[in-house]
């Protein structure tokens, strides 16, 4: 199975760079910070006990909890969204706020199906999600798919928190995927605008001190002989606070949000593979 979701920042391109720095078998596997999960698809068959899978996004997680759990109530949703889907519906849609886990699920797929670069944002005040339509149509989920989402979620306990929380749970024999949101940067001390600045999945910004409190948490499971692997932008800031573990640079393209613009702009970007050791 691939991702159904596509979210911001996802790792299926760099899997081919990233999947020989990670074990060939483990006992349990968490990534704490899941967004589309690229990596648990691709690492599925070597997990030997439960995946945690966990983010803070409590939008993402229903839609998670939903296709491994509901799919009978899923499919006359999708249904329906299919059938009215258009700009004026998007924008209906967006400003909705349906209570039920299965409702506020097949909301979430089809505005991250159809918003503009598959982009879930959030206002920082109210927490709305308010990225603008896509000018695409909604493709929805066929039974086959989502068959195949629920036998692989199987092993699978998905849960709303952050990564605090979620590395709590990490034992002797487990593996780590951290793939944690990247820090704005500038290029240069004369640029105005950062050459990213989306880090905004959810309202609450993941930001520097959480940046500095994950690798405190990994140099502590380092310690204790637990095996992880993190992506991230190659930066100094970086390869500081992480630099009692392996650091491997790589440059690749990355399309970004224009800033001033509805286009997608494609970049360099130094990134970087971050091993414990």
């Amino acid at each position: 199975m691939k991702p159904f979701i596509r979210w911001a920042g996802g790792k299926t391109r760099l899997l081919p760079k990233i999947l020989p720095y990670i074990p060939e078998s483990f006992s349990n596997y968490h990534e704490p910070f899941l967004g589309g999960g690229a990596m648990f698809f691709a690492v599925q068959d070597r997990i030997a006990g439960r995946a945690h899978l966990t983010d803070l996004n409590e939008h993402l997680v229903n839609a998670w909890i939903a296709v491994r759990d509901h799919h009978d109530e899923l499919r006359p949703l999708f249904a329906w969204y299919l059938e009215h889907d258009s700009k004026t519906f998007y924008y209906e849609v967006r400003g909705s706020n349906p209570s039920g886990l299965v409702e506020r699920a097949a909301r979430f797929l089809y505005l991250n199906g159809t918003s503009w670069n598959h982009l879930w944002r959030e206002n920082s005040k109210t927490g709305a999600m308010n990225a603008p339509w896509g000018d695409r149509t909604f493709k929805s989920f066929d039974d086959t798919t989502l068959e195949g989402l629920k036998n692989t979620l199987s092993i699978a306990d998905v849960h709303h928190g952050d990564f605090r929380s979620a590395l709590d749970r990490v034992q002797s024999g487990d593996f780590v995927y951290l793939d944690p949101p990247y820090l704005p940067v500038f290029t240069n001390s004369d640029e105005k605008e950062p050459t990213s600045k989306f880090n905004k999945y959810t309202a609450k910004v993941f930001e520097l001190p959480d940046l500095e409190e994950l690798a405190n948490i990994c140099a502590g499971l380092s310690d204790r002989g637990i095996k992880w692997v993190m992506s991230n932008r190659d930066t100094e800031g970086v390869r500081e606070l992480f630099r009692f573990a392996e650091i491997i640079g790589f440059t690749t393209n990355r399309s970004l949000a224009a800033q001033s613009k509805r286009a997608v702009e494609s970049r360099l970007s130094p990134e970087a593979i971050v091993v414990g050791k």
